[in-house]
């Protein structure tokens, strides 16, 4: 069993140097790379001449590794982002994240009804249509070179506003999958808002407290308790509801005011990049591309909604959140991203009989054309900005 898995791992690790070299050779994106890597070498690959061309499966250092990768990516989020300055205007989130839910949830339910489901459907196919991909959304974010930019706090103001209501929305949503009272989901749910409340605290008040358990002068000690402590607290933020991402940003968010930032940047970007690109393997590993065709009306008309829908919200949301146009276009075209939660949602789909076994496959489709399609977008801005005759404003914000 371990020859095994260590022959899957060098195995993937040698499929994804390859795609990521391809990438960048023709100068493109990594992540539509790595979702591409996983499909064509996962448990769905196709035969040629008989011969499966499967040679990964989706095992458990798969998935522990891609859980790590949202949480170094949300931890690096949060070291770039003040909480302080987000809570100190909040008009401007509240704004944005209004918009962005009102907009995307209402199209989902529409797209559900408008293709026969039930009202419990619709509202699964929402909170699969709803939220954009924060793991993904970051990554390009870093890629791109736009995380000091304006745009940046505005995009992961909306990323938080979207992970609280996700909170939320599971605990109703599995809540009613299993046919029991809303009352039910009230202690689950009160658990979740009290321990976000106490990260959130964290990141306000306990940035000394974090501070000094992380400073070592050894790099080795101080990369064993970066991804130790944070692996820890968003483990522990899992077992209680809430999201491991957003424990991991605000634990990230704590330091964000320290010295240590450089060091961070030196020391525990390569972890966060090894992590992070198994996260979209392990994303291209759970498409099946024969359950995907058999949804493909319903998945050509949610992504056409979803990517109209997340192009509206993100410009009027960047608008309110004071940015200038070239700024808000920039993050409209960010929050085209779909990922993670809209996975989570199609897990609870799948566990739940009432619930058709299309929504799952279309989720998966659904997240994977988004999550291409938004990179596309997002390293193609310069393009559509010139398309759309914006440009930066002589502060250049």
């Amino acid at each position: 069993m371990a020859t095994t898995l260590l022959l899957e791992a060098g195995i993937a690790f040698t499929v994804l140097a390859a795609a990521g070299a391809l990438a960048w050779r023709i100068g493109q994106s990594v992540i539509p790379a790595y979702l591409l890597a996983g499909i064509a070498v996962g448990p769905y690959a196709p035969e040629v001449w008989g011969v499966s061309l499967t040679l990964v499966e989706r095992s458990e250092f798969i998935d522990l590794f891609a859980e790590l990768g949202v949480v170094f990516l949300l931890f690096f989020i949060g070291v770039e982002f003040s909480v302080a300055k987000l809570l100190a205007e909040p008009r401007r989130i509240v704004a944005a994240g209004g918009v962005d839910l009102v907009v995307n949830v209402a199209l989902g339910v529409v797209l559900g009804l408008a293709f026969g489901l039930s009202l419990l459907e619709a509202l699964f196919v929402a909170g699969i249509v709803y939220p954009s991909s924060s793991a993904v959304i970051t990554k390009s974010l870093i890629d791109l070179g736009w995380i000091a930019d304006p745009e940046s706090e505005a995009i992961l103001g909306v990323l938080v506003v979207e992970d609280v209501v996700m909170a939320v929305y599971l605990a109703l949503l599995a809540a009613l999958a299993i046919g029991g009272p809303l009352s039910a989901a009230l202690l689950p749910l009160g658990e979740s808002l009290l321990f976000l409340l106490l990260f959130a605290l964290l990141a306000t008040v306990g940035s000394g407290l974090v501070e000094r358990a992380f400073d070592t002068r050894s790099n080795e000690l101080f990369l064993l308790r970066v991804v130790g402590l944070t692996a820890l607290l968003a483990g522990f933020a899992l077992t209680t509801g809430v999201s491991e991402a957003v424990a991991a940003f605000f634990v990230g968010a704590a330091i964000s005011e320290s010295d240590l930032k450089p060091r961070l940047e030196d020391v525990i970007a390569p972890a966060r990049d090894l992590f992070a690109a198994v996260f979209f393997f392990a994303i291209g590993l759970g498409a099946d591309p024969g359950a995907v065709a058999g949804v493909l009306p319903l998945l050509a008309a949610g992504v056409a909604l979803a990517v109209v829908g997340k192009l509206a919200s993100g410009y009027v949301g960047g608008r309110a959140y004071d940015l200038n146009e070239r700024r808000s276009v920039r993050m409209a075209l960010a929050m085209v991203t779909r990922g993670e939660f809209s996975l989570v949602v199609a897990a609870i789909a799948a566990g739940t009989a009432a619930v058709s076994p299309a929504i799952p496959a279309f989720a998966v489709g659904y997240v994977l054309v988004m999550s291409i399609l938004g990179t596309v977008l997002m390293g193609a801005s310069g393009r559509v900005e010139g398309l759309v005759g914006v440009g930066l404003d002589e502060s250049g914000s």
